[in-house]
């Protein structure tokens, strides 16, 4: 079954308590709680709290990996993983999602991929690498991600794939979910108008990223993992306009997955 949920960082920097009531007003099943700087994102108190009063269970943690959380937790790497791990299996979730190390993290980055497996081990749930994308200085596109932003490329045993980042390193995203193959166990739900150094993270059928055409590959084949939805609603002018394109998301994949099923059905008969 393929459920389809909302990451707090799509209100972001809106309450938690504000993503988990409008993600239960647009109709999603869950939430994937992106860890900041808000301490209730580090709160199984608070996140046990609000997934029981707005019926929205927690899906996965998106461990604080981006350059506004490089305080949170502290400054090591392994350590952010490691508590990631240990909040999403006290609240129920599923996955973490994590970004590769940076460059300059190139102890941690050597043992990187050890790492992921020995913490999804212990804690008995997926840690999906999430793909990303050489960085523009000038006409260079630089990598700074190590072992690389591809986690498909580096051997990322369990692999989350997000369109918008996809469309930064100019890459097509049903070429990288078939090349991911089994390992695909995550999905960063949006869209982008292509190439460049913008990771706009539209709402999923408003940009040039072959979406639809995703969600239809996987629900054809019978997928079982979460789709998320990471859209940037800073410019929705309120809770109203955000409301629109966060049920605009749910019924678009909604639509794409049961066409991608209904296909299956018909090629089983």
């Amino acid at each position: 079954m393929i459920r389809i949920g909302m990451s707090t960082s799509c209100v972001h920097p809106l309450s938690v308590e504000s993503a988990f009531r409008l993600a239960s007003q647009a109709g999603f099943d869950g939430i994937e709680v992106m860890i900041t700087e808000d301490p209730a994102t580090r709160s199984v108190t608070d996140l046990a709290a609000l997934s029981r009063a707005y019926g929205m269970p927690i899906l996965s943690v998106h461990a604080p990996v981006l350059p506004f959380t490089q305080f949170v937790w502290g400054t090591d790497p392994a350590a952010k993983l490691e508590r990631s791990a240990e909040l999403a299996a006290e609240v129920g979730a599923t996955t973490v999602v994590v970004h590769p190390p940076y460059r300059w993290q190139p102890r941690y980055a050597r043992r990187f991929l050890d790492h992921v497996d020995e913490v999804s081990g212990e804690y008995r749930l997926e840690v999906a690498v999430e793909n990303m994308f050489p960085i523009a200085v000038g006409p260079l596109r630089v990598g700074a991600f190590s072992p690389g932003w591809d986690p498909i490329a580096s051997g990322a045993r369990a692999i989350t794939l997000d369109f918008s980042h996809a469309a930064v390193a100019d890459r097509d995203s049903l070429e990288l979910a078939m090349a991911a193959g089994g390992r695909l166990r995550h999905v960063h739900l949006c869209d982008s108008t292509g190439g460049g150094i913008s990771d706009e993270h539209l709402v999923p059928g408003r940009g040039t990223q072959p979406v639809a055409e995703v969600l239809q590959y996987l629900g054809q084949r019978g997928w079982k993992g979460s789709l998320i939805a990471e859209v940037a609603t800073r410019g929705a002018g309120g809770d109203t306009g955000r409301l629109v394109m966060l049920a605009e998301t749910v019924r678009f994949a909604r639509t794409h997955v049961s066409t991608g099923r209904s296909r299956r059905q018909s090629t089983a008969v």
